[in-house]
């Protein structure tokens, strides 16, 4: 008897991780690979920080790609808008490098969550859907400057406290091309307005 309870309880918490792992991954419901500007749409509001390259303006490197990472957010969670944005200040390296030209570009991936890890896939697989935005960074004001601070403040609540001396200032990622790699057969691009007119979630009525 105390042999079958012991199995029983075994199988019981298998079951448990099991529905566990299973919740894990459910709330990434990506929308299918042939969905491109979707996809990307998804990409953009899953990740909390992208990678950015800017055109360096600082020896030794001046004129050759720099790329550094940055905290963004396109919206509270459940409510993105597509548009990345950023908190930045002057003070920061990659922000003097878009002082002189502002264009620049963001990386983002799923590896940035437990998605691939959780689906054996390697943050180079083409299965571990990321993006790469084009465009340039430009400092918003007045209420989209508002709606940047509750995006950003929402997911990232930390900034409330940074230093009020560095000057700080809300900036959005202005996307002239949108590139997208989620399955095999090579990259995909996007426009902007695909992109924009895309949503990430699909309703349900």
């Amino acid at each position: 008897m105390r042999a079958l309870w012991r199995t029983a309880r075994v199988l019981l918490l298998g079951l448990s991780l099991a529905s566990l792992s299973l919740c894990g991954a459910s709330r990434f419901h990506i929308p299918p690979h042939d969905q491109v500007a979707r996809v990307a749409r998804f990409v953009a509001h899953q990740v909390d920080w992208a990678s950015m390259a800017t055109i360096s303006t600082h020896k030794p490197v001046v004129g050759q790609p720099f790329s550094n990472v940055f905290s963004v957010s396109d919206g509270p969670r459940g409510s993105g808008s597509g548009v990345p944005y950023m908190y930045l200040t002057r003070m920061e390296i990659s922000v003097q490098d878009l002082e002189v030209s502002p264009v620049a570009s963001l990386s983002m991936s799923l590896a940035q969550t437990d998605y691939c890890r959780q689906q054996s896939f390697d943050p180079q697989s083409p299965l571990c859907a990321h993006i790469i935005l084009s465009g340039s960074v430009q400092e918003v004001n007045g209420t989209e400057a508002e709606f940047a601070k509750k995006a950003l403040f929402t997911r990232h609540p930390e900034m409330i406290d940074w230093p009020s001396d560095h000057d700080w200032f809300f900036a959005k990622f202005n996307i002239t091309q949108v590139w997208v790699l989620d399955y095999f057969g090579g990259v995909k691009t996007v426009t902007p307005d695909e992109y924009f007119q895309a949503t990430p979630y699909r309703k349900h009525h």
